[in-house]
């Protein structure tokens, strides 16, 4: 027999109190303790350096505007304060600058460059070229124009003394333009000796004559310039070109006329922004040492470049009495913007203790006037470049949280989770075995728990103990339950001799009357107890000689005392020798006979045959009555296969499955089968 699975009801889950859970609680505190320090430890972090960063913003601030105001004290300073507008003339065009200073002494080369540098107004060249133009500070210096430029220049070709065509020669063209007006001046070299030369200046009519002047022209009065070539060779070529310096200082008529303007000189003109001026060194053959148009120069100092250094949020102004001539922001911090949600969490720290907004003031005397310079800062900038710093560090905080949050998800899911479920389901089955009003070996079920951690050894040897221990529970039930059909089959093979016994003993005056009741008693008390199947599988047979014939004409003899009436038999002519034992198989054609008499129609006989085919012997067991279903022919030697209710205790079912487990045991066989008017047993058993 297969054993099947038992699989009984678990009870409800007791509930567990906090004590089954303190070490999973412990473990989730831990883990929530940690992420929280790890959090507050970059915060504090956070925090510590908004402080560092107040104290020492605090302490740089002043250094700061004391640098901003010695970089403009400077005379390169002074050029930015006191030139504030941008130029407004077209391209290749530069517009004048007003000098620090009253005047540059265009005479002498050194004190010219000298200016130049000190002041810086000078526009610098690819190729090391450069050129200042600017004008004096002081009004009464006169309405002039300086033009200093730096250049590295061959030998220069002088101009003989009346000569009108210069197209042969070096000279200098100067273009002047304000508002629709232009004035051109052409300027030869006229050498006085190796290193220094002189520039008369001519007038001309328009840009486009550089190389011949009028007839008797002269050269202006006040137009002066010089030319002087210094310093050694610049490279082993010939010829040997050095650095060159031309100095002009140019007349201009309506600066002049500013200066002579009712209501006193107006200094500088009002008009410099929009005055322009060109500067072009022409040599022999169209050749172009030198040219202010050319593109790429890069201007002076200004005002704008002072933002550099401003940190951000920081503000500096630049007033000249209530004229403001510069606001400049410091920049904000390059990259990504800062993110709100750490701005917001910055603001909300602790307040530093420097103040909220710094200020100082200074003052700066030009001539020009008097510059008054304020800077203001303000710690919110140093909380942006603060917020982009933590947006780089964010990563790292964010990585340590994960990483926390990866080993808690680790030893929840594949450590704690699985305590929790074992200690779950273990405290069910001891809660079950507890129960005192009956015995239910649950099942543990623990597949999902299994591994081959220390976990998953101990969950599987805890699952193996507890089937094995099923399996032992389930031996035992079904011992129980064979004992009990034992006794069962023992009181059903005892039941039909003693039916017998009472028909031959009916009269109640009869003395073993009594005994048989006392036996039929003793044996209704133990039936229903056992199996049959395991009874007659070990009950051993003797098997014998026996004359079919005569066994056959007894049984229908004796059949009316075992309460079947009407049983016939038709003798054989000779006996019939096979190999039986003679009760079993008077057992087994009773059980057949019972079997008939129950399903006959009423008054009819039951008819015994016998016929000898080869080596068997074959008994007909024929009733008239109802037929059996096809897919029942075979069953119904199965044990406990009928359609009959028990009556008196007694199991129905069981007596051809008696029947069939004899015969079989004789080396017989059995088997039923359908006629016209009913059913026949057909019982087959070897010849001796």
């Amino acid at each position: 027999m297969k054993l099947g699975r038992v699989e009984l009801p678990l009870p409800d889950v007791p509930r567990l109190g906090v004590a089954a859970f303190r070490n999973r609680i412990v473990f989730h505190l831990v883990f929530i303790a940690l992420a929280l320090a790890t959090l507050a430890l970059a915060v504090a972090l956070l925090n510590e350096e908004r402080q560092r960063n107040a104290q020492r913003y605090e302490q740089t601030f002043a250094k700061s505007l004391a640098e901003i105001v010695a970089q403009l004290r400077h005379p390169s300073g002074q050029l930015a304060l006191m030139n504030p507008e941008p130029a407004q003339v077209d391209a290749g065009w530069v517009a004048p600058q007003l000098l620090p200073f009253a005047a540059i002494d265009f005479d002498d080369a050194t004190k010219a460059q000298r200016a130049v540098e000190m002041a810086g107004c000078g526009l610098q060249y690819p190729g090391g070229a450069s050129l200042c133009v600017a004008v004096g500070s002081n009004a009464y210096a006169g309405g002039f124009v300086y033009l200093v430029a730096g250049m590295d220049a061959p030998p220069l070709v002088s101009r003989e003394r009346g000569a009108l065509d210069l197209a042969d020669v070096h000279r200098v063209q100067v273009s002047l333009r304000q508002g629709d007006t232009e004035q051109h001046w052409l300027a030869p070299v006229e050498m006085l000796d190796a290193q220094r030369g002189q520039l008369p200046g001519f007038t001309v009519d328009s840009a486009d004559n550089t190389t011949l002047l009028r007839a008797k022209a002269r050269p202006q009065r006040d137009f002066r310039g010089w030319v002087w070539r210094e310093g050694p060779c610049l490279g082993a070529a010939e010829p040997c070109a050095r650095r060159t310096t031309v100095s002009i200082r140019l007349p201009v008529e309506a600066f002049r006329e500013a200066l002579f303007r009712p209501g006193g000189p107006q200094w500088p003109p009002a008009d410099l922004a929009r005055t322009g001026l060109r500067l072009a060194l022409l040599g022999p053959e169209g050749d172009t040492g030198f040219d202010s148009a050319t593109p790429g120069a890069q201007p002076p100092l200004t005002l704008g470049k002072l933002t550099a250094a401003l940190a951000p949020g920081e503000t500096l102004r630049i007033t000249r009495g209530n004229h403001v001539v510069a606001l400049l922001q410091g920049a904000d911090v390059t990259g990504a913007p800062p993110s709100p949600w750490l701005m917001a969490l910055i603001q909300n720290l602790p307040a530093p203790a420097a103040p909220r907004t710094l200020s100082a003031r200074d003052s700066i005397t030009t001539p020009a006037g008097r510059f008054d310079i304020t800077l203001t800062g303000d710690l919110q900038g140093l909380d942006r470049t603060l917020s982009a710093s933590a947006a780089r560090l964010a990563w790292p905080v964010a990585a340590m949280l994960a990483a926390i949050a990866l080993a808690w998800l680790i030893i929840e899911i594949g450590l704690i989770r699985r305590v929790a479920a074992l200690t779950k389901r273990a405290a069910t089955l001891s809660h079950q075995l507890q129960a005192p009003e009956r015995f239910e070996l649950g099942r543990l079920d623990l597949a999902d728990l299994r591994g081959r951690d220390e976990l998953g050894i101990l969950a599987g040897s805890l699952s193996d103990l507890l089937q094995h221990a099923r399996d032992s529970l389930r031996r035992e039930q079904l011992r129980a339950e064979r004992e009990h059909d034992q006794w069962h089959a023992v009181g059903h093979e005892i039941m039909s001799p003693l039916q017998s016994l009472m028909l031959l003993h009916a009269a109640d005056a009869d003395p073993s009357r009594r005994h048989v009741q006392r036996m039929q008693q003793a044996v209704k008390v133990l039936y229903g107890q056992a199996s049959p199947s395991e009874a007659l599988a070990a009950a051993t047979l003797a098997v014998g000689r026996l004359d079919l014939d005569a066994f056959l004409r007894q049984v229908a003899a004796n059949a009316a005392y075992a309460g079947i009436a009407g049983v016939v038999y038709a003798p054989a002519p000779d006996p019939a020798w096979v190999q039986a034992d003679e009760y079993p198989l008077e057992d087994a054609i009773t059980h057949v006979l019972t079997n008939a008499d129950r399903y006959r129609l009423p008054g009819t006989p039951i008819t015994l045959a016998l016929r000898v085919e080869g080596g068997l012997a074959q008994v007909d067991i024929h009733n008239q009555g109802p037929q059996i279903a096809e897919d029942q022919l075979a069953r119904i030697f199965d044990y406990g296969v009928s359609d009959a209710q028990p009556q008196d205790g007694a199991r129905r079912g069981q007596g051809l499955f008696v029947a069939k487990t004899y015969l079989a045991k004789m080396g017989g066989s059995i088997a039923a089968r359908n006629v016209a008017d009913g059913v026949v047993f057909e019982i087959g058993l070897r010849r001796s």
